[in-house]
């Protein structure tokens, strides 16, 4: 299984470049092409084709989470552009689940406040589909810290690669802005929808 590069349809942002999204898209791309490449030489080693140290052999396997759940997270951060800025719909699954503890505009206050945590990583909504809620949380490095087999509904990615072209550290706040100003909310909608 080779794992392609996903194109996105990405509309012009407010708030975030087209050089932002460009570098952005260029270390997505990275993550693709290091899936791949771990990936094809594991089927080596395992064919028999390659002969590595179970020691490197553990390292890659290591290091394919990383690279995997960089790549995935990425796909969910670009997909939430597709389509243009949409609102929260009135009538939707979430919007009725989100009622149960915010307004919509609460949720998006409450995901703001998780995003301003000291440090990089990603803020991450889950839907849980036993409890029937959401679950907000800040996720340090991608490959470790996700809530396990929950559907992923919404990824903002926090590190610096994703907004160091337009803002500095100290204005990652603006660039939170920018996320929420050109999210296409009918994405998270449906990822909801999905989930349950």
């Amino acid at each position: 299984m080779t794992y392609p590069t996903k194109a996105f349809n990405l509309p012009v942002l407010a708030g975030i470049s087209e050089k932002q999204i460009k570098v952005h898209l260029a270390l997505y791309e990275g993550y693709v092409k290091h899936v791949n490449l771990i990936a094809e030489k594991l089927a080596f080693v395992r064919t028999g084709k390659l002969e590595l140290d179970p020691y490197m052999v553990a390292e890659l396997r290591r290091r394919f989470a990383f690279e995997f759940d960089g790549m995935r997270m990425h796909e969910y951060y670009f997909a939430q552009f597709e389509g243009g800025a949409v609102p929260f719909s009135a009538n939707s699954t979430l919007t009725k689940a989100v009622a149960e503890k915010y307004s919509p505009q609460d949720l998006i206050a409450h995901i703001k406040d998780v995003a301003g945590s000291r440090g990089i990583g990603w803020v991450v909504v889950y839907a849980d589909p036993v409890a029937k809620t959401l679950h907000t949380v800040f996720v340090n490095d991608h490959e470790v810290g996700q809530l396990a087999g929950l559907p992923i509904i919404l990824a903002l990615d926090l590190w610096e690669h994703a907004f160091m072209v337009d803002y500095v550290p100290a204005e990652k706040k603006n660039y939170v802005d920018a996320f929420f100003a050109n999210l296409n909310w009918s994405v998270v909608e449906n990822r909801f929808e999905e989930a349950l």
